[in-house]
């Protein structure tokens, strides 16, 4: 006789249904119940869309993602879903599964870099990043739809090894390279020693490898300058050639060079670029509204044709597609290879492709960088705002800039591009922030253009100053 589960379906807190997941804090707006009811909807769209129903299924380090996990898979399992678990993993790991099981879907379980009492839900159909109107209809069907309960199961698979084969594939390197990993107690520990152990000709130092959802190290979040201090010690007392740090579900990548200072993005996504334009004819190659002007300047220069995109990498994935592009990425550390890979994030390729073309050049990455014009500025900067008001102080900052000197683009907020050079203000799709971020040529340049974003915050009543 088979036993009943106790979970029940639920409607949504709307402040859950995010742009490009479901996002809460658990055991207020996301309970174990919210996540059968996903499991539920999850299962009823993917059948409803494509007639079928094999779904892989992962979670994060976190301490609350294990009873998530238990509620959601009982509730793919009430929505006739065949289940493909592979466990605690980073969600790069998870996209790969959905590739390896061959599964018409999947769904991760994680708070990616957002507080520990957070977690949440990223999801794929199709091989397509699933996102926007398709998440706000969950509430729909949960309104207006008969879930009806089906029967379906639940398997366990490992495919770690499988996992670690694939990433490094094609992965060569060629001189002895010193490596720093801080792992930041993420997901990614599942996997880092067996990595390290296949990865010939370096030599390798491990920081805070155990996943631990109590983070205690530091916050895994590799854009915020003080999570990596641990790493450029580690860098500079070592004597590493680079340092990589990964955000709590290892989708995001950080890097240091080799003397300790932190190379952003729009930094290291030029020396991605170095490889990508030998690789292909004029390859599109796409970055975020966040992203230094040098970077759109100089990969134009390396033979690239650089696209701007809005923020968020499921948008970004599905550009992609559109344009074929071999390589994308954000200033967040999300970054997608389609050359030679699946076009979606995943960090530790990102790193061991970044580990590759340093073990083939003769300068170190320190020297390489700084090829490269001189910016001064501001790193990107979060704060936070009322929920409800984020986009609004957006839409009133964007109309009393419509008459500016510069040139504005507002694919994602607003960004103005002016001689002296440029700032952004938009509002975060998954956090309740605001995100900006200035950069200059000359310090004097960004203490001006820091002066025209403090007083735009000052005019819709946020009171924010940035320290430089």
């Amino acid at each position: 006789m088979v036993q009943e589960n106790s979970y029940k379906i639920e409607q949504f807190d709307p402040e859950v249904l995010r742009e490009y997941d479901i996002r809460g804090v658990v055991d207020k707006n996301i309970t174990e119940n919210t996540a059968y009811t996903i499991g539920r909807v999850f299962g009823y769209i993917v059948n409803e869309k494509l007639g079928s129903n094999n779904i892989s299924l992962g979670y994060d380090g976190r301490l609350t993602s294990p009873r998530l996990y238990r509620a959601l898979s009982e509730g793919l399992k009430d929505s006739g879903a065949n289940v493909k678990s592979i466990g605690i993993c980073p969600t790069p790991m998870l996209y790969f599964a959905d590739y390896h099981l061959n599964t018409d879907a999947a769904l991760m379980i994680t708070g990616s870099h957002n507080p520990p009492e957070y977690n949440g839900f990223k999801m794929v159909v199709n091989k397509h990043s699933f996102f926007s109107k398709n998440i706000q209809n969950f509430q729909t069907i949960v309104k207006n739809n008969n879930l009806k309960k089906k029967i379906g199961s639940i398997e366990k698979i490992n495919i770690i090894d499988a996992y670690v084969d694939r990433v490094l594939k094609n992965i060569n390197i060629q001189k002895k390279l010193k490596i720093s990993w801080d792992i930041g107690n993420g997901a990614m520990g599942v996997i880092i020693n067996k990595l390290v152990s296949k990865l010939e000709n370096t030599e390798n130092i491990l920081l805070n490898q155990e996943v631990d959802g109590n983070f205690p190290s530091h916050h895994p979040d590799p854009t915020v300058p003080k999570n990596m201090k641990q790493l450029i010690k580690s860098v500079r007392e070592n004597k590493c050639d680079i340092g990589l740090a990964f955000d709590g579900d290892g989708d995001r990548l950080g890097v240091v060079d080799n003397t300790g200072e932190i190379i952003w993005a729009d930094q290291y996504m030029l020396v991605l670029c170095l490889e990508i334009s030998k690789l292909y004819k004029n390859p599109k190659v796409i970055m975020d509204v966040k992203c230094s002007k040098v970077f759109f300047n100089e990969a134009k220069k390396l033979g690239c044709e650089p696209l701007m995109e809005r923020t968020g990498h499921s948008p970004i994935k599905e550009k992609m597609k559109e344009l074929k592009s071999p390589l994308s990425g954000e200033m967040s550390g999300h970054v997608c290879y389609g050359d030679d890979f699946y076009g979606y994030d995943d960090a530790m390729y990102v790193g061991l492709r970044l580990l590759r073309i340093l073990s083939n050049e003769r300068l170190n990455l320190n020297k390489i960088i700084d090829k490269y014009p001189k910016t001064f500025s501001t790193p990107e900067t979060r704060f936070d705002v009322d929920e409800t008001k984020k986009f609004k102080i957006i839409s009133e900052i964007k109309d009393r800039l419509k008459k500016f000197k510069g040139k504005i683009i507002d694919i994602d907020g607003i960004r103005v591009e002016t001689e002296q050079g440029w700032f952004l203000m938009r509002a975060s799709n998954t956090q309740n922030q605001l995100t900006c971020r200035i950069e200059s040529t000359s310090e004097d340049g960004l203490k001006k253009l820091i002066s025209v974003v403090e007083d735009q915050l000052q005019l819709s009543d946020i009171d924010f100053k940035f320290k430089i």
